[in-house]
């Protein structure tokens, strides 16, 4: 029975589409298979920040930050916190993936035509000692033109394919199971169907018209992960993480199901690590939602004050953006699935920036002139709509109406105002003199001693209940599905591995289906900017495997 093609790749995402840029590149044919529609070209890729990580890139030596290889795995390896046997692979990856980052990743991506924005950001910076959790420096690069602009030049690469008929794409082709002719798993078979004009991210129709089946010598998984399917994440949800929350929002379309993962499986692949899983606190409702339970996460300075559904600070080092897990794992213990944020305009004014293209037109756009008039305006436009129209934004001129509103949009009084203003005039005392026993206020001057989240990050530390600063705001805070640790375990050619750890032949997967490679890199925890990253790292790799065992 003749193939159809070189390679099946299943999944039009970033991992995907490099994977198949890798393949044309080698002059192989290559059928690109989605559930979705043409418009959905880039998955999950196209709603990022395009945040990515690098180390001790130009963009960082300008700022001069000081990274290192050594300084970057040792980080890695800190908030991995590798402790299976099945982490064996994984960890080779994490290795292979920080060589990346340190070495010819920048330089790749460039001669692609990916461009940087010249602050580089601060996430997950840990806030325990040398060798846990956590950044020690900032390694957040932002691509200019955020997701979109990093999906570009793989897709430019594909759609060239399609020109030398070397790529054909097959949209809303629904694969229900994976099977062997021969020796090597090489069918791929499943449903067709119905054409849908849904606008990208929205849901599109499950309705078959028809079947199909394909034929390649290789087959490559690259459909992500389970955070659009809320009852698997619930599921799989840990239990050293508490009752799964009652209420999620989702960072991803509906159309991220983790279905495939499953059909891999039952075709002999061996997926681990399902119970390490990245979710987001600081989820809010989208006023302007594209798909079901659409949430935005909130991408902080440091000055926010922290508190627990019942106006509790919570505790050393769960500051924003320094430990997403840990955060989580004390929410969940605290018998709420929320929290809040306690500021002021000052503050929301220059710390807030909203995760998603979407979100910031002007670095999507790609607008000098836009990207100036955020940092001049005292509120950026989009943080704005939410101050205005947000479900989950409380904004007033006083303590006492702040509480009220905040009682008001749980239906709940949990908060006790005289307790609030005790935690916040507590607080603001500590601004009085550069002496502080507060260690939050310790990590805001920490941070302002980096000219990037000086200029842009980091508030001057002031009194949240100074009248001149206000007016005052709360934000609920709500827990925000977005990836999946674990996936689908492969070696370093991103071969799909059997339970007893032989590759699994013919079968190969990238991306968040992997676990971004291995099964888990990140292992229990992320130190962001490795997800885009750890797509386009995988997918290179297997797409580069699959054209040598095709040639």
């Amino acid at each position: 029975m003749p193939y159809d093609a070189d390679v099946i790749v299943i999944g039009a995402g970033l991992a995907g589409l490099v994977a198949t840029a890798e393949l044309v590149e080698a002059g192989r044919s290559v059928i690109l298979l989605d559930q979705e529609p043409e418009q959905s070209l880039g998955g999950q890729a196209h709603w990022s920040f395009g945040g990515l990580f690098l180390v001790d890139s130009p963009e960082q030596r300008r700022l001069r930050i000081k990274d290192s290889h050594a300084l970057a795995l040792q980080d890695w390896r800190g908030t991995a916190g590798f402790d299976r046997p099945e982490d064996d692979w994984a960890r080779r990856w994490a290795e292979a993936y920080v060589d990346f980052a340190a070495g010819e990743k920048r330089a790749w991506l460039h001669a692609r035509g990916v461009r940087f924005f010249p602050v580089v950001g601060w996430a997950e910076r840990g806030g325990y000692d040398a060798t846990g959790h956590g950044n020690s420096v900032p390694r957040f690069h932002i691509t200019w033109g955020t997701g979109p602009g990093l999906v570009a030049p793989f897709e430019a690469k594909v759609r060239e394919g399609v020109a030398r008929g070397l790529v054909t794409f097959r949209f809303r082709h629904r694969v229900t199971s994976l099977g062997r002719t021969g020796g090597a798993l090489d069918t791929v078979s499943g449903e067709v169907l119905e054409p849908s004009d849904a606008e990208r991210g929205t849901a599109s129709s499950r309705t078959a018209t028809g079947s199909f089946e394909l034929r390649a010598q290789v087959v490559i998984v690259t459909t992500g992960g389970i955070g659009g399917n809320h009852d698997l994440v619930r599921s799989q949800w840990p239990a050293r993480l508490g009752t799964p929350p009652a209420k999620l929002l989702s960072g991803v379309p509906a159309h991220v199901d983790g279905l495939m993962l499953g059909i891999a499986e039952k075709a002999g692949a061996h997926h681990v690590n399902r119970d390490r899983m990245w979710h987001y606190t600081e989820g809010i409702e989208n006023w302007n939602p594209l798909w079901a339970k659409h949430g935005i996460r909130i991408l902080p300075g440091p000055s926010s004050l922290w508190l627990d559904a019942t106006g509790k600070r919570l505790p050393v080092p769960l500051f924003p953006g320094f430990d997403t897990l840990g955060t989580l794992e004390h929410i969940m213990r605290t018998g709420h699935d929320h929290t809040w944020f306690v500021l002021d305009q000052r503050i929301i004014g220059k710390e807030f920036a909203l995760s998603g293209s979407e979100q910031n037109p002007d670095l999507t756009g790609k607008s000098v002139r836009d990207v100036l008039g955020r940092a001049r305006a005292d509120v950026p436009g989009p943080v704005r709509a939410f101050m205005d129209k947000g479900a989950d934004f409380v904004v007033e001129d006083d303590l006492g109406a702040l509480v009220r509103g905040m009682n008001r949009v749980t239906g709940q009084d949990l908060v006790d105002e005289s307790a609030l203003r005790r935690e916040i005039t507590a607080r603001d005392r500590e601004i009085a003199n550069p002496f502080t026993k507060d260690l939050q206020i310790t990590a805001i001057r920490g941070a302002r001693s980096y000219l990037g989240d000086r200029l842009i990050r980091t508030a001057a530390p002031h009194r949240i209940l100074d009248p001149k600063a206000g007016p005052l705001i709360a934000v609920r805070l709500n827990i925000l599905t977005r990836k999946s640790l674990g996936g689908l375990r492969t070696d370093l050619s991103s071969r799909v591995l059997t339970d007893t750890g032989e590759p699994l032949p013919g079968l190969y997967a990238a991306g968040e289906a992997a676990g971004f490679g291995g099964g888990g890199v990140h292992g229990y925890r992320s130190l962001e900017g490795t997800f885009l990253g750890g797509c386009i790292f995988s997918g290179r790799a297997a797409g580069r495997a699959a054209a040598a065992a095709t040639a």
